[in-house]
């Protein structure tokens, strides 16, 4: 049995995307594969959750205009 992942980052925490931010059809009403939005980009973790399957952290992320997007610990870093 492994250990569970333990989140690097917290709820809270001002944060820039590292990467840009493919749409992974998650949202219907943007251009499938697309960026949603550019390397740089500021956000703000809103929820820190576990991938139960991969035991990875997933941070939701507020970046404004009504987008929360699920992002990876290499998607992302504070600022």
């Amino acid at each position: 049995m492994t250990q569970p992942s333990f989140p690097k980052y917290r709820r809270g925490q001002r944060v820039k995307t590292a990467v840009d931010l493919i749409n992974d059809h998650s949202f219907p009403n943007r251009e499938p594969d697309g960026v949603l939005l550019a390397a740089g980009a500021i956000g703000e973790i809103i929820k820190v959750a576990i991938h139960t399957e991969a035991d990875v952290p997933i941070y939701i992320v507020d970046f404004g205009e009504q987008l929360l997007i699920g992002c990876l610990e290499e998607e992302i870093t504070v600022l």
